[in-house]
């Protein structure tokens, strides 16, 4: 059985971490009460910006050819620049503006940077109130949620220091604090704009405090508050289309939700999760792709409806090696998964849970992904927290193409507009993308 550069599935292995049930094959995608799955985009408009964390899509796809498919930290690096404090969420992209969070002294003070794509200069920083730090893990830090934007406003969570919304000049809209945060691990989840309302959700070590809640886009205003049980979860709500209707899609400690997006209302909810969920959801193909736990099972769940779907919903399921941190990638036909405690790629058919291949990335080690998979002109982007990026041919043969090195640590996921991939390391912002010349790497401002 060998993984490096090498498939390894064979019909004898391919029951290896995985079960399939297969509860409706012939009927996955023909039930007039499923109807077309998909996930919601924030517009038309939005298409060509990257305007929240995974891009306009929310699942990492990428439109559009000419982005480069090889790097070093030398090579094909139009610029690099120091970012001040620390974070680990994405940069957002709108226009002649990339947006990102980032924190100093421990969490005690929060900001939103604003920087030039051109060149990366920055143009301006703003503050969010200060308050009181939550508690939090060193890997997670505070400053992890991705912000998101319409274009007009900037929306950020931040933990204790709330949702906050910014103008793209740099000042307050409006902010909401949500009181003092007791998070396992911290916060993480980015802002989801769904129609006129900014959504997030939040576990806590005590259920009672746990919430969903949807927030007026223009003034920060509640329009509805819906607890939780769950103790643990790190993920983001996702909006999809579900046959006739629309649902807010939560993953989280032992289930997946299925909410209302006009009033909170649970729809439906489906068992199988372990305890510490991380990703968040894609949609397509007639399924929702839930991953969880550390390298724990995914649910292919056909969303719609009501009650306790655990049964009658679920296509098919693996029984482990999913990611603990990564999301996953639904790229075409085929759905790919990180196995971030063993360094470990895999690929399945998604309508039905067949398995492909998987294959090894790098060295094994525990926790060592935590950027989500890209999908961009026939292949995948998988980037481990050494900023090594893995190129897959997508498709059903395991091909690894190369290995791109930006030799520092890298735990946010990249943007990518334009042809430029934009990636937050450690300490720096760096744009790649083909040089208008040979030899071009530039520092802001040269």
């Amino acid at each position: 059985m060998r993984f490096s550069g090498k498939r390894f599935a064979s019909s004898s292995t391919l029951t290896l971490g995985l079960v399939v049930v297969v509860l409706a094959a012939a009927g996955i995608l023909s039930s007039a009460e499923d109807g077309a799955v998909s996930m919601i985009s924030p517009g038309s408009e939005a298409g060509k910006h990257w305007p929240r964390w995974r891009g306009p899509s929310g699942q990492g796809l990428v439109e559009g050819s000419g982005y480069p498919d090889t790097w070093t930290d030398q090579e094909n690096i139009l610029w690099k620049v120091d970012l001040p404090g620390a974070g680990n969420s994405s940069p957002i992209i709108w226009g002649d503006r990339i947006f990102l969070t980032t924190a100093y002294d421990n969490g005690e003070r929060r900001s939103l940077l604003c920087l030039r794509p051109s060149d990366g200069r920055l143009l301006w920083e703003t503050f969010a109130p200060q308050t009181s730090p939550e508690s939090t893990n060193r890997k997670n830090g505070y400053a992890s949620g991705t912000p998101s934007t319409d274009g007009e406003r900037v929306y950020a969570y931040l933990g204790n220091h709330g949702l906050w919304s910014v103008d793209f000049n740099g000042k307050q809209v409006w902010h909401r604090g949500l009181g003092e945060l007791n998070a396992y691990h911290g916060t993480a989840c980015s802002p989801l704009l769904y129609r006129d309302s900014v959504i997030i959700y939040q576990d806590q070590r005590s259920p009672a405090h746990s919430f969903l809640a949807a927030f007026e886009k223009n003034t920060g205003k509640t329009l509805w508050w819906a607890g939780r049980e769950e103790r643990v979860g790190w993920g983001s709500p996702v909006a999809i289309r579900a046959g006739d209707r629309d649902e807010i899609i939560v993953s989280s400690q032992s289930k997946v939700y299925s909410y209302d997006p006009k009033t909170g209302k649970e729809f439906w909810t489906c068992g199988g999760n372990l305890y510490e969920v991380t990703p968040t959801p894609v949609a397509g193909l007639g399924l929702l792709f839930c991953s969880s736990g550390r390298a724990g099972p995914t649910l292919a769940i056909r969303p719609g409806g009501s009650g306790d779907v655990t049964g009658a919903r679920i296509a098919w399921q693996t029984a482990k090696g999913s990611p603990f941190i990564p999301s996953p990638l639904l790229y075409g036909d085929y759905l790919y998964l990180v196995n971030d405690m063993a360094s470990v790629a895999s690929c399945y058919e998604a309508r039905t849970g067949k398995l492909m291949w998987q294959g090894r990335l790098g060295e094994a080690q525990r926790e060592s992904f935590s950027a989500s998979p890209v999908g961009v002109d026939g292949k995948v982007f998988i980037t481990n927290d050494a900023g090594e990026t893995f190129v897959l041919k997508a498709g059903p043969e395991f091909q690894l193409l190369r290995v791109n090195r930006l030799n520092a640590r890298t735990l946010a996921s990249p943007a990518l507009v334009d042809g430029r991939w934009y990636f937050r390391t450690d300490r720096h912002l760096v744009s790649i993308g083909r040089p208008p010349w040979p030899g071009v790497a530039r520092q802001a401002g040269q």
